[in-house]
């Protein structure tokens, strides 16, 4: 079942848990994601990167996650996570994704507001849910490298003018985490998340959590998080998949019988991280 990113994150919202927004290359990780949701019956967000896209083909990914929401009955949202290129997020909204995410994080307030006010203007205006960004999270998404020195927090009372100014659907905030791998443990400040949820009437949403422990994100959920963002921990899991089969079976060529053990491994890691959102029997009809 395919419904917005705004209808996933308002029942979140309401219920109390965080829904996982797993990142998509190719089918293998399209399967695994809807194999773990459709046997915990957790609603999820399947989302695709500007580079994601580059590589699989937009065609491929919004027939392939089509397809699957009509086959696995949870409720699942298409999402463009990070999108910066304005003809990008028409691109995906003209193909059926059902959320973006314009993150123009790396300008000033005013010019960050301005942008995400045209996106969501427009993206509303036919039905498709907006996440935005405020602050900037560190690490490198695709094309996007924020260094630790550029990384800032997103204050409280910015984040309240900036949703009252653009009228998104969600907001990534910047709170300690990070893309890509950690080299040590991070430090998420949940009092700032507790502040922001305070003050802001929208979801809010944690990218850079593949690595976090998950007494931290059970805490960030607690404090309002609703929307987390995983995608190093499932490459992790499938490119360690792969290479333990190859190594076994150094002759083998079928693609099938080498991808088979990653998917599995794909997808366990993600109801992994269901249970631990909390997400795992909330879907609804």
């Amino acid at each position: 079942m395919l419904v917005t990113g705004k209808q996933i994150l308002e029942h979140a919202d309401q219920n109390g848990y965080a829904v996982g927004a797993f990142n998509v290359n190719n089918m293998e990780i399209i399967q695994a994601i809807a194999e773990a949701a459709g046997d915990l019956k957790a609603p999820v967000i399947l989302q695709a990167s500007q580079g994601a896209i580059k590589y699989a083909g937009i065609e491929y990914i919004t027939g392939l996650v089509k397809t699957t929401a009509e086959l696995v009955d949870v409720p699942m949202a298409l999402h463009l996570d990070h999108g910066t290129d304005f003809d990008e997020i028409m691109k995906c909204i003209r193909n059926g994704f059902t959320s973006v995410m314009i993150d123009a994080s790396k300008h000033e307030l005013e010019e960050n507001i301005r942008l995400t006010k045209e996106i969501v203007r427009i993206a509303h205006s036919v039905g498709v849910s907006v996440e935005a960004e405020l602050g900037k999270i560190g690490g490198t998404e695709d094309h996007i490298v924020v260094s630790e020195a550029e990384a800032t927090y997103t204050d409280p009372e910015e984040a309240r003018i900036f949703v009252e100014e653009t009228g998104v659907d969600s907001l990534a905030i910047a709170v300690g985490t990070a893309h890509g791998v950690y080299k040590g443990e991070p430090k998420v400040d949940i009092e700032r998340i507790k502040e922001i949820d305070r003050v802001v009437p929208v979801p809010l949403v944690l990218h850079g959590s593949s690595g976090v422990p998950y007494d931290t994100l059970e805490s960030a959920v607690k404090a309002g998080i609703r929307k987390i963002n995983i995608d190093t921990d499932i490459r992790a899991s499938f490119a360690g998949a792969v290479k333990e089969f190859v190594e076994a079976n150094p002759g083998e060529i079928d693609p099938r019988k080498i991808l088979k053990p990653a998917r599995a491994r794909m997808a366990d890691t993600v109801k992994e991280k269901i249970k631990v959102f909390g997400s795992d029997g909330k879907a609804w009809k």
